[in-house]
């Protein structure tokens, strides 16, 4: 398994992460012995990076990942967020302060390795941000903070900000982005690769679409993620999948190798969040990581894919915002 800093942190994260919001989710993981499971072949593969929420599985990803890490949890870097929607007449330091001892507790841990911002707040100053965050960083409980789902001209008023007030810096950006969703390429990537901000994709796979046990049916299973339901039946995207699919097949991998390759490939790219229910899945991440993919060879998968600038937006913190919730 290979290791990459993190950003401007000293945190060395495995290429491949592990996505917990499969645990605790009652139509995927309820039983904390099966999250156990899963997160023993993570370490066993190499993989230290368990990136987690608050709110996935109505809190009980936390407590799973909690149980599941005693008496090892030197073995892994444990990234959480919060968020700051539905305050609720809460101040956004008393939701930061609240939500970080909430994690520490049923993550069963004294510090956080890794705090991100999940979603923001409209009205929410980057003071409001950022202050609570870094007196958590001086008083030990987050060694470093991030965000997901910032644009890169929000994450830029942050560290100008956190420059000006000598505040911690967010060391990471986690955003939704896959060979089929590539819009993290207008602006937020060239953004984290000049200015050394750990970038962190997640759906790697779309929803599982991407591994192409989808195709050739018409019918979007019970459960399977959102994006399965818009990618099932669009022929740009069957075509696409075809001809990655004979593209990894002349090299030797799977499309799901490719997948992981091409997202690993980009500069800019830290570590790939991708979830898994038991520990085959894990094992066949982990195995993605062994291509390593030429800028030639990403060249051609971008020629495959090539795509033409449309689509959904990934920012929407007003109301309708359209955030893939996860």
């Amino acid at each position: 398994m290979e290791y990459r800093t993190l950003g401007t942190s000293d945190l060395k994260v495995s290429v491949i992460g592990l996505g917990t919001n499969n645990f605790g989710n009652p139509a995927r993981i309820t039983d904390p012995a099966v999250s156990k499971r899963v997160i023993d072949a993570c370490l066993d593969n190499g993989i230290n990076l368990i990136d987690t929420s608050n709110n996935y599985g109505g809190g009980h990803s936390e407590e799973h990942i909690g149980a599941a890490l005693k008496g090892k949890r030197e073995k892994a870097i444990i990234a959480s967020k919060y968020n700051l929607r539905d305050l609720n007449g809460q101040s956004i330091a008393d939701r930061v302060n609240t939500s970080v001892e909430e994690s520490l507790r049923k993550l069963q841990t004294d510090h956080l390795d890794l705090y991100q911002l999940h979603f923001s707040h409209p009205e929410a100053s980057q003071e409001q941000i950022l202050e609570p965050l870094n007196k958590l960083v001086e008083q030990g409980k987050v060694r470093f903070i991030g965000e997901c789902n910032y644009p890169s001209w929000r994450h830029a008023q942050a560290d100008h900000v956190s420059a000006q007030k000598g505040w911690a810096r967010m060391v990471s950006s986690q955003g939704y982005y896959n060979v089929l969703r590539r819009q993290a390429e207008l602006e937020l990537l060239p953004f984290c690769s000049e200015n050394n901000v750990g970038f962190l994709p997640y759906f790697p796979l779309a929803g599982g679409w991407l591994t192409g046990k989808y195709k050739g049916t018409t019918e979007v299973p019970s459960g399977a993620r959102r994006m399965v339901g818009q990618l099932q039946g669009n022929e740009r995207a069957e075509a696409v999948l075809d001809g990655l699919t004979i593209f990894a097949k002349e090299r030797g991998y799977t499309v799901l190798d490719l997948a992981f390759a091409w997202l690993l490939a980009h500069p800019a790219v830290s570590s790939v969040i991708a979830g898994a229910m038991n520990p085959e899945q894990v094992a066949s991440n982990a195995a993605a990581a062994r291509w390593v993919m030429t800028k030639e060879e990403r060249a051609e998968v971008d020629a495959i894919a090539a795509w033409d600038g449309t689509g959904e937006e990934v920012e929407g913190f007003g109301p309708g915002g359209r955030v893939p919730v996860r």
